[in-house]
């Protein structure tokens, strides 16, 4: 296919295009090869500056210019004359071919940004996390080692299985003000074993 004649990109208001253009467009549904050249370079100024205003890229524009001149082609046995007019038909086609575009690089766009926005993450390091995560299990085990039996018990019953104070009063059989102090004495221990700053 041709390309578009520059100087006639602008499409003048109330334009209506060639007159016999719904002649040609309905002989280029028959097929007809020649009206296809004539209706080509009737409306291809109209058709290419709308894409150009629509997309605002030279390369983009001509790319979709090709495809909506094609699609008159294939689609000319569509058009009714007792619905509009050719040139309607065609820059409401061509329109719609520009709007999708940009609605495309738009989707394509922001799934890139997606993308990009995942990968600037900080990496994960799964096995240094790993080990500082053990390393930090072995050393609250060994400061619940170093508290009394009756603190530990008092805090691992709180902390790990989930009792509230007077469950575990009631569980140990020890008044809720002993549980209370035995707590707060290990707390206090294990704060001060793992180098926890208040």
């Amino acid at each position: 296919m041709r390309e578009p004649d520059q100087a006639q990109s602008t499409i003048p208001r109330g334009a209506e295009g060639p007159a016999d253009a719904e002649g040609l467009l309905l002989r280029v549904a028959r097929g007809d090869e020649a009206a296809f050249g004539q209706l080509y370079d009737a409306v291809s100024g109209s058709v290419f500056g709308l894409v150009r205003r629509v997309l605002r890229d030279q390369a983009q524009s001509e790319e979709v210019f090709q495809e909506v001149m094609l699609e008159v082609w294939r689609t000319a046995s569509r058009f009714d004359p007792e619905r509009g007019k050719a040139m309607t038909w065609i820059l409401t086609m061509t329109h719609r071919r520009a709007v999708d575009r940009v609605r495309s690089a738009q989707a394509s766009a922001d799934r890139d940004g997606r993308v990009a926005a995942l990968e600037v993450g900080t990496p994960f390091d799964e096995v240094v996390e790993q080990v500082a995560e053990r390393l930090e299990q072995r050393k609250v085990r060994r400061c619940l080692r170093s508290l009394t039996e009756l603190q530990r018990e008092s805090v691992l019953m709180a902390y790990y299985q989930g009792y509230t104070y007077p469950e575990v009063a009631s569980l140990l059989g020890v008044p809720l003000g002993t549980v209370k102090t035995r707590m707060r004495d290990g707390l206090i221990r294990l704060r001060d074993c793992l180098g926890v700053t208040a």
